[in-house]
C-alpha cells in the first residue's frame, strides 16, 4: 500500500503525451495551447484615446488658452482630424487614434461645450492625458501567450486582437469511463428491491465534460469474460480507462485479475488514504493508462479530483495552478492510520481568508452530501485530531 504523496508522485511520471491539432482560435476555450503567440504589430497599434472629449495641444494650455474652436469630430476608426493652428481642437471619441498634431485629451465632464467652442472647466490637465500610447501593451514580436495557458475568454480575446485564426493545442486523450456490478441498471430502468442506479459513470462523465473531454462509457456485468473481452475493446479504442467498481477484495472483483490477465502493468493497488483506499493504478506497453476507482461514488469522486485531474494537467502540459488551502471551522477527530479527505463547505471570513466546515456523511457510499458541500478538505495520516484554526490544502469542486 503507498501513500498518498507515493501514489500522487507515480501517477504524474506516467504522464503521456498526446502530441497536438490545429483548431479554429473560436473554438478553442477550454484547451490548452501548445504554441508560442507573438504580436503582429504594437499593442495598442496607434496612440489611442482613452476618453471622449477634446484633443488640443498641450502648448496651447500653457499659453493660457482655456477655449477653443472645434474644428472637426473624429469617431473611432476615422481618419485623424488634425488641429494645427493655436486654440483649435477636435473632439474625439474613445478608440479613436490621436491625431499627430495633438497631445492632450480633456473629457467632456471637464469641459462646457457651446457654439462650436470647448471651454475648460478645470484648471489643471498634464500633457498626454487619457491617452493609451502606442505599444504601451506589447510591442510587434513581443510574446503575448505562451504554450501550457488554458484558453480561457481573455486569452481568445488577445488571439482575436493580433490575427491568429487557428491554435495548435494538446490533443486530448480519448477516455472511457468504464462502470461495474450486477447490482447497477441503467438511469431509466426501475430497480429491484436489491439494485441501484447506475450514477457514477455519469458523475465522472460531467466532471471531464467540464474539463473538454467528451468521454465514452461501457458498463461490464461481473462476469471475467465479459470483462476481458470490453476492456481488451477498450484497450484499442482509447488512451484512459477509468473504470468504477470491481477492485476490492470481494469474491466478484474481478477486475484486477483480467488488468494483469491482459498484461497491464500494476503500478500500484491500494492507496493510504479514506475514501479510496482499494484504488487501483496501472499503465499497458502500449501506453494506455488504466485508473481503477472503488466503486463507492465518494470514492470514485474524491479520486477523479484529486489524481485524475491533476494527471491530465500535467499531460496537457497546462500550467499548473497554486494549491489552495483553508482553515478548519471546528475540531474534528479521525482515528484509522489514513489520509482523511473531509467533505467541506467554504466560506469566506471578514478578514478573505478561506474556512472549512466539516460535512460528515455516512461513509464513502454517501453521495448525498456532495451536491451540498464544495471541497475535500485533505488531512494528513500523522494525526488524528484536528483542531479549529488549523490549515490544510482543499481539492475543490462545485465551484462556479
Amino acid at each position: 500500500m503507498v501513500t498518498v504523496e507515493q501514489a500522487e508522485e507515480l501517477i504524474l511520471n506516467n504522464a503521456g503525451d498526446y502530441g497536438a491539432e490545429i483548431i479554429l482560435f473560436n473554438e478553442s476555450l477550454g484547451r490548452v495551447l501548445a504554441e508560442t503567440i507573438k504580436a503582429d504589430r504594437d499593442l495598442p497599434p496607434f496612440n489611442r484615446v482613452s476618453m471622449d472629449g477634446i484633443a488640443i495641444k498641450f502648448a496651447d494650455f500653457e499659453q493660457g488658452i482655456k477655449t477653443f474652436k472645434i474644428i472637426g469630430i473624429q469617431a473611432a476608426g476615422d481618419a485623424p482630424v488634425n488641429a494645427t493652428q493655436p486654440g483649435e481642437c477636435v473632439e474625439i471619441m474613445t478608440g479613436a487614434a490621436l491625431p499627430g498634431a495633438v497631445d492632450t485629451v480633456i473629457r467632456y465632464e471637464d469641459l462646457e461645450i457651446s457654439d462650436g467652442k470647448a471651454t475648460l472647466q478645470i484648471g489643471d490637465i498634464k500633457k498626454g492625458q487619457n491617452i493609451h500610447f502606442r505599444g504601451a501593451d506589447r510591442r510587434e514580436g513581443d510574446i503575448v501567450l505562451t504554450p501550457g495557458r488554458v484558453i480561457t475568454p481573455a486569452v481568445i480575446s488577445m488571439v482575436a486582437s493580433v490575427g491568429e485564426t487557428e491554435l495548435r493545442v494538446k490533443r486530448k486523450p480519448r477516455v472511457v469511463i468504464v462502470s461495474s456490478g450486477d447490482e447497477l441498471v441503467d438511469v431509466a430502468a426501475k430497480p429491484s428491491p436489491y439494485q441501484i442506479r447506475r450514477s457514477n459513470n455519469y458523475m465522472v462523465k460531467a466532471v471531464l465534460a467540464g474539463l473538454g473531454i467528451d468521454a465514452a462509457m461501457v458498463h461490464i456485468p461481473d462476469e471475467p469474460e465479459a470483462i476481458k473481452s470490453t476492456l481488451q475493446q477498450c484497450l484499442v479504442n482509447f488512451d484512459v480507462l477509468l473504470l468504477s467498481g470491481g477492485i476490492s477484495m470481494g469474491k466478484f472483483d474481478y477486475i484486477p485479475q483480467v488488468l494483469k490477465d491482459l498484461q497491464f502493468e500494476q503500478i500500484f493497488h491500494k492507496v493510504q488514504q479514506r475514501p479510496g483506499k482499494p484504488f487501483w493504478f496501472g499503465k499497458h506497453e502500449n501506453g494506455v493508462v488504466v485508473f481503477a476507482f472503488p466503486g463507492n461514488p465518494v470514492a470514485t469522486f474524491m479520486c477523479t479530483q484529486r489524481y485524475f485531474i491533476p494527471w491530465l494537467n500535467k499531460t496537457l502540459g497546462a500550467e499548473s495552478k497554486p494549491a489552495v488551502y483553508a482553515a478548519l471551522n471546528e475540531d474534528i477527530a479521525f482515528e484509522p492510520a489514513l489520509q482523511y479527505f473531509l467533505q467541506v463547505k467554504l466560506s469566506f471570513g471578514d478578514d478573505g481568508r478561506l474556512f472549512a466546515t466539516p460535512v460528515e456523511g455516512n461513509g464513502s457510499g454517501d453521495f448525498a452530501n456532495l451536491a451540498d458541500t464544495d471541497a475535500f478538505m485533505e488531512l494528513p495520516l500523522n494525526k488524528n485530531e484536528f483542531k479549529k484554526g488549523e490549515v490544510y490544502r482543499v481539492w475543490m469542486f462545485n465551484q462556479q
